[in-house]
């Protein structure tokens, strides 16, 4: 980090603290001790310190921008009522999440609050019309010490990264305040697995160590290895990514030898609980009995100098133990998303050895969590999720900045685009195929189907690029029903260009297959379909016979394999992401308007307030369970 952030972070804390928001820690931290060495709150005093010290961490993933409260079913989590019902519980917006942790860190003079990536990129408009320079703003106040880059944090490519972590307008909109300049990230951004494919260098740093009173906490930061197959590829373009387990484990082996023996992992990579449940307990019957996916290998191979897990990606709740190599219980955390969750966590750091006691990770009982400091600490490490309720006092602070930003945003945010009769769900929706992506497809192949568009056929949409439902209810002053350009943003924030290309029918069910198998297998990635394209899909048989290829239907009339179609989709589909190789195979492109564009012009054509848009059916992918 340059000494220019590092001066704007003293400074600005020391206002913050002078007006009343920071703790003393802020304080502590604005001293010219350097940028890794960070802490909140006071020391026991001049007494000789105890053998062990209880180290608070607190962490959360995947916000994506998420300052405000995400709207309907995305700014909920699903909690397990003692009867076994299951409640949705409204969560989530900045001004929560900064109150939550500020109260959590009262009485812990040792706190550190790290993240596990993914803080920005595909956000709702507030943020990320204004290239996330709000993000950024409000993590800052909001005390963020660490954390690891997750894929989107490479939406806009490594330069970019590079200006939120280090300052700097945008090189092609300049400064969004007059007279303020944006002045980074006051927090390291770490990138260990991503090197620069000239230099073979780290593009930010690998690691930092957080340092108070003699105790010191090593933070490695990695995202998934497979982040080029889920980004675009001008995103990616001369940056190599690396095995999360030897990346870890390499330096690891570094932060030991400097005498760093307590280390926690940020990774942008997670797995699926048995239950979406938060309070779910995954080490029920056994140690992370309840998880799987990549989180869960990745957990067996990284080296028992590693203390903790905090991760991500999934966008999933779970606190559970996965044994480490050694065999010795090892804490596996993840927040869910959009900070509707934090995670806290007991170190207890021992001084003798510098190390963490791992003793156990069960997480305590309701008696230990917020307001009833006086019980008995359990074995530690533990940890819990906690809900970013919004019944608490919001932060003011951050109301205010999301008020200054919104007043830049709201002549565009405010437009009207269209109207719906009923909430059209998207991100909500866990069925295969979405009311939300046929509506996006349907659009993509409306506005791609003129010969001098493209001529499209049919169209493609991926489920990970719709970031949002569209919800009934009105979200600021635009009335019921009113779609507007703000909330559609929020579905598809990405501007993603559309490409019509051509595929052969073979290519076309190749494409189809690579949904439920190869990469795609063990977490099928089932594409939207536009109208007309129908077929059956069978998951009681595995791999690609999972598609029915006699029942896939264009029109009415089956694929000729020979045939060519011409086909549209976004620019990511079109380079082959999500796993979908035949995708990228295409031939004669055309470069279309952008799928937000398309999307926006399709709401107008087909809505008015006397006649809103209904949700589609959804009857284009028969699912045998």
């Amino acid at each position: 980090m340059s000494a220019t952030p590092q001066k704007n972070r003293a400074t600005r804390r020391v206002l913050a603290a002078a007006a009343g928001l920071a703790t003393v820690g802020a304080l502590v931290a604005a001293m010219p001790a350097g940028a890794q060495e960070r802490g909140h709150g006071k020391d026991h005093g001049p007494h000789t310190p105890a053998r062990t010290v209880d180290v608070q961490l607190l962490s959360f993933n995947d916000l994506h921008g998420n300052l405000e409260p995400p709207a309907g079913s995305a700014g909920t989590v699903s909690e397990t009522q003692a009867d076994g019902t299951v409640k949705a519980v409204p969560a989530g917006g900045v001004e929560y999440l900064a109150s939550s942790l500020r109260t959590a860190r009262k009485g812990h003079p040792y706190s550190i609050t790290a993240a596990g990536g993914d803080m920005v990129g595909a956000s709702p408009l507030l943020s990320g019309l204004f290239h996330d320079e709000p993000t950024i703003e409000a993590l800052n106040k909001i005390d963020l010490d660490v954390t690891s880059v997750g894929n989107h944090e490479f939406d806009e490519g490594a330069t970019e990264l590079a200006r939120l972590q280090n300052g700097g307008c945008h090189p092609v909109e300049g400064c969004y305040e007059q007279g303020k300049k944006f002045k980074g990230a006051d927090f390291p951004y770490l990138a260990a697995n991503v090197t620069d494919e000239k230099t073979g260098k780290p593009i930010l740093k690998p690691y930092t160590v957080w340092k108070k009173n003699g105790v010191k906490v090593g933070f490695i930061g990695v995202t998934l290895e497979g982040t080029p197959n889920i980004v675009t590829a001008n995103g990616v373009k001369g940056l190599k990514f690396h095995d999360e387990i030897e990346t870890v484990n390499k330096y690891a082996k570094e932060l030991d030898r400097q005498g760093v023996k307590s280390i926690v992992a940020l990774i942008h990579e997670g797995g699926a609980p048995a239950s979406t449940s938060y309070n779910y307990d995954c080490d029920s019957p056994g140690a992370g009995d309840g998880i799987s996916g990549p989180i869960t290998d990745i957990a067996k191979g990284i080296s028992p100098k590693v203390d903790a897990l905090v991760t991500g990606h999934t966008h999933q709740a779970y606190v559970c133990t996965v044994p480490d190599p050694a065999g010795n219980p090892r804490l596996v955390t993840s927040a869910s998303s959009f900070g509707k969750l934090y995670t806290d966590t007991t170190l207890t750091y021992d001084r003798r050895t510098n190390d963490i006691v791992r003793t156990a990770v069960k997480a305590p009982t309701a008696s230990k969590r917020h307001g009833h400091p006086h019980h008995p600490a359990p074995a530690n490490p533990v940890s819990v999720n906690h809900v970013v309720s919004r019944d608490q006092a919001p932060a003011t602070d951050m109301t205010a900045l999301i008020a200054r930003w919104n007043t830049l945003a709201a002549p565009i945010a405010n437009r009207p685009q269209g109207f719906i009769s009923a909430d059209i769900n998207g991100r909500g929706s866990t069925a295969p195929e979405k009311p939300l992506g046929n509506l996006i497809a349907d659009a993509q192949l409306e506005g791609l189907a003129p010969a001098d568009k493209g001529g499209a056929v049919v169209a493609f949409m991926n489920p990970g690029g719709i970031r949002a439902d569209l919800v009934y209810k009105t979200t600021g002053s635009e009335g019921d029903g009113v779609v507007t350009y703000g909330e559609s943003f929020t579905v598809q924030p990405f501007t993603n260009m559309m490409n019509v290309v051509n595929l052969t029918g073979a290519q076309l069910v190749t494409a189809l297959q690579q949904q439920v198998s190869g990469a795609n297998e063990a977490s099928p990635k089932i594409l939207q379909v536009s109208k007309g394209l129908t077929y059956t899909l069978d998951m009681t048989k595995t791999g690609a016979a999972r598609v029915v290829t006699d029942t896939i239907k264009l029109n009415g009339a089956a694929i000729d394999p020979a045939k060519s179609y011409r086909v549209a989709m976004n620019e990511f589909l079109a380079g082959g992401g999500d796993g979908f190789a035949a995708l990228g195979a295409g031939t004669d492109k055309l470069v279309g308007a952008s799928d937000l564009d398309l999307f926006n012009a399709y709401l107008a054509a087909h809505s008015t307030a006397a006649a809103p848009l209904a949700p589609p059916a959804t009857d284009r992918i028969t699912v045998i369970q």
